[in-house]
């Protein structure tokens, strides 16, 4: 009797198989290219070289370098901040604008936001501040169920999360915590 009749048919792919070995591998090589090589152009054959891996396989994944950064971004950016709670909106906002500037201010950041806005265009916009948009909007809804008014969620984007990219982005200026504290009052003004 055969005890390939009693196994379960296969379905899908593995969590964790050679496709997410290999996804992982390629990011971390997009990272460190980002960090090490920054004044030279990402490109799909580097990132393979980098990763150990053949562009055809690149190519076929991703399509294109905007689509492997917006990726990389979406991946990166996903649940590395948490939501405040501090009891108030204005405590909340204080802490998330706080947690975000450092995350924009760490080295190996910033390449990343930098090059998938860059190469991903809108796309790769909205992989860096997707899920900022999610996070904003639970802190906004838990406000209104205390019974206290609430900013609109792209009033919030346009006082916070544009400067603060802006800044991070554009300019050499520091992402200091007065700095953040001074976006909340002007949001929340007493």
């Amino acid at each position: 009797m055969s005890t390939s009749a009693s196994l379960p048919p296969r379905t899908g792919s593995r969590p964790g198989g050679r496709s997410a070995r290999i996804r992982a591998t390629v990011h971390r090589a997009v990272e460190e290219l980002l960090t090490d090589q920054a004044d030279e152009p990402l490109t799909i054959p580097a990132v393979a070289a980098r990763a150990g891996v053949h562009a055809t396989t690149l190519y076929r994944r991703w399509g294109s370098v905007g689509e492997l950064l917006t990726d990389v971004a979406t991946s990166r950016f996903s649940g590395d901040i948490v939501v405040p709670d501090t009891g108030s909106l204005r405590g909340d906002l204080e802490r998330y604008a706080s947690d975000l500037a450092k995350d924009l201010n760490d080295p190996d950041t910033l390449p990343l936001v930098r090059a998938t806005i860059g190469a991903a265009g809108e796309q790769g916009a909205s992989a860096c501040t997707g899920e900022r948009r999610q996070q904003l909007q639970a802190m906004l809804e838990r406000e209104q169920a205390r019974g206290s008014q609430a900013p609109t969620v792209e009033r919030v984007m346009d006082a916070l999360l544009a400067p603060l990219y802006y800044r991070a982005v554009f300019t050499d200026q520091a992402l200091t915590p007065e700095w953040t504290r001074a976006l909340v009052s002007h949001l929340l003004p007493d």
